[in-house]
């Protein structure tokens, strides 16, 4: 397993200044946004002439490789929210959205190609997720089956055609937001060989799911890890649960986003299923903690991470007694 650094934590920076404090501080590889407008890497420079070669020379002179892409900005408009909720991300009419979502990932998926990244991270999205819940209207999450179908299997072709993998990170607020609906989504699309997951282990907490039994579950479906950590304020809890709105700052909220070692998620523990599924990836950093500055977020994730990370896995014992471990 690797260490990386996921760039969009210093997204007002230069990405050549982002590489060198990562390399800097021992991470080992990068995760960088892709959708439109993020200041590090637009996906149509890469496309023209020999721009993605210079980044992946750039990248290397660090000691660093790239691991992902992240498109979770534009990807999101496929499903949606397609109202003023997404105007910050593109302003026009619903199939305005779609269109621009969808042509923005697929071009997402042709940068990967050209600057040999295997994985996107982005999101479905979903028009209301209120309608995980039955009620008023029951047939509310089929009809979000049918789109996810109807939308993504034309994009997840292409990822094929271009050699890419599309991990939907796993979120509240998106079709996939639970380790059921991760398992519904990939029967949905009779298991396309491109569609997979982005673990965030914080995300995943925020619903008081388990991360470990996830990782049992999608096994090799597992592309890419996010270490993100997330802190369930147990004085709060009694207050609002879990799905409190506001301000993350505010004192009695009941959950916070933390660094890695800071907050509930058992790292040891969920190191060992990846491995054990055969997990060999990348756990990438991301800051969202609101408690401390992301330069220390950088010194402390990279301090608590690099010990637990799995070099290797087992190779087995050869004496006689172990003959059949």
């Amino acid at each position: 397993m690797k260490l990386g650094f996921f760039t969009a934590n210093f997204t007002e920076k230069p990405l050549e200044e982002v590489a060198r404090l990562a390399a800097e501080h021992g991470y080992e590889t990068l995760e960088i946004p892709a959708y439109e407008g993020n200041g590090q890497l637009e996906t149509a420079d890469v496309l023209k002439g020999n721009f993605a070669k210079k980044i992946r020379t750039m990248v290397s002179s660090y000691g660093l490789d790239i691991c992902a892409l992240s498109n979770h900005s534009d990807s999101f408009l496929i499903m949606g929210p397609t109202g003023k909720d997404t105007d910050f991300i593109f302003k026009g009419s619903a199939e305005e959205k779609i269109k621009h979502g969808t042509e923005s990932l697929i071009r997402t998926a042709q940068a990967a190609n050209a600057l040999n990244v295997p994985v996107i991270v982005g999101y479905p999205g979903v028009e209301n997720w209120g309608r995980f819940f039955f009620f008023p209207y029951g047939q509310g999450w089929s009809e979000y089956e049918e789109q996810f179908v109807d939308r993504f299997t034309p994009i997840l072709n292409k990822f094929k055609e271009y050699g890419v993998k599309f991990a939907i990170e796993i979120h509240p607020n998106s079709f996939v937001y639970d380790t059921l609906t991760a398992e519904r989504a990939l029967e949905l699309v009779d298991y396309h060989p491109c569609l997979g997951y982005n673990l965030d282990p914080a995300n995943v907490l925020y619903l008081s799911l388990s991360a470990e039994l996830l990782v049992d579950r999608l096994k090799d479906r597992i592309f890419h890890v996010h270490a993100k950590d997330a802190e369930l304020v147990e004085q709060n809890l009694p207050l609002g649960g879990t799905m409190m709105q506001g301000d993350m700052r505010r004192l009695d909220r009941s959950f916070r986003f933390r660094i890695p070692g800071w907050g509930d998620v058992r790292w040891k523990k969920l190191i060992t299923e990846l491995s054990m599924v055969g997990y060999n990836g990348v756990l990438s950093y991301e800051h969202e903690d609101v408690t401390m500055s992301r330069l220390d977020g950088i010194k402390k994730t990279s301090a608590f991470l690099k010990p637990l990370l799995i070099e290797n896995p087992y190779e087995g014992r050869q004496d006689k007694l172990f003959t059949n471990t």
